[in-house]
């Protein structure tokens, strides 16, 4: 019935497999656990070969690094059922009967279901507070709030999904650097008039970087987003990014938006680096640094 894909970069993942394995045995459903770490090559994985004495689990390395999306198009091509469950390897339930809902999605034959993302209550440290607040305010969103947009609003992070779609739509193995690879497939998948049925069975996010790491990957992301861009993948309309370039570019002014996010640059780094973040300052950055790569 289930294959659950866990794709892995220097995480320990074995909590997530232990709490998904004993869910999957208490529904009574056949099912296997696929885990791959990325070519990582980290010293986690010597927790993570514990995923191999667990029943229907396994824990296989890459030599070379695919990518997240190349890495679960491998679990994918791998799995035996024909449902799949992507769940990134930095994620836990946030309920008991998290396994049970899925089935209850697969019985209804629903083609792509997104259970959700939450956080923490509990601040993390000063150091990661600009991940914790984005994620709070900007992932985690009720399910009405998701489904008034829903292949934007959805992530594959927890998402299930039958086999024989997920095979037909793969990752684009030519995103190997970090995101919008979840964009691209399902920007591919609402082309296709798929559309992802969201539902209240959330998964806590747990892997918050520090607010210095998160900027260089958000910067990796913008880079991303350019190339992906130039050669259609997405169209405007399915990025905030995209659409308020594209108005900037007809208004002539991506050079003035340019000239002003160098000169402010440092400052605002500054403040996205501290303890009390404004997101404003954050999309201001964003919109600046795409700006000046473009």
């Amino acid at each position: 019935m289930l294959s659950v894909l866990i794709p892995i970069y220097n995480y320990n993942a074995f909590p997530l497999v232990e709490e998904l394995h004993k869910q999957c045995l208490q529904s009574g459903i056949p099912f296997e656990i696929l885990c791959q770490d990325d070519a990582s090559f980290s010293k986690l994985n010597e927790d993570n070969e514990k995923i191999n004495t667990l029943q229907n689990s396994s824990f296989q390395l890459n030599n070379i690094n695919s990518g997240r999306g190349g890495n679960i198009n491998s679990l994918a091509g791998k799995s035996q059922f024909e449902w799949l469950l992507i769940m990134d390897c930095d994620t836990i339930p946030t309920q008991n009967n998290f396994i049970e809902k899925y089935i209850t999605q697969i019985k209804l034959k629903e083609k792509i279901v997104f259970g959700g993302i939450e956080y923490q209550k509990d601040k993390p440290s000063n150091e990661s507070i600009l991940r914790w607040i984005y994620g709070k305010k900007r992932e985690s969103l009720s399910v009405e709030k998701r489904n008034s947009n829903p292949n934007e609003n959805a992530l594959t992070s927890n998402i299930l999904i039958q086999k024989e779609l997920f095979l037909s739509n793969p990752f684009h193995e030519t995103i190997t650097q970090y995101g919008y690879e979840d964009l691209v497939f399902l920007s591919e998948l609402k082309k296709k008039d798929v559309l992802v049925k969201h539902i209240d069975n959330s998964s806590y996010h747990l892997g918050l970087e520090t607010s210095k790491e998160f900027l260089e990957k958000t910067k990796i992301a913008l880079k991303n987003l350019k190339s992906i861009s130039k050669i259609k993948s997405i169209h405007s309309s399915e990025s905030k990014i995209l659409r308020t370039y594209s108005i900037l570019k007809s208004l002539c002014l991506i050079s003035v938006v340019s000239f002003l996010f160098n000169k402010t640059q440092g400052n605002i780094e500054t403040n996205l680096l501290s303890k009390k973040p404004s997101l404003l300052l954050f999309d201001w950055f964003k919109l600046g640094y795409f700006c000046s790569i473009k």
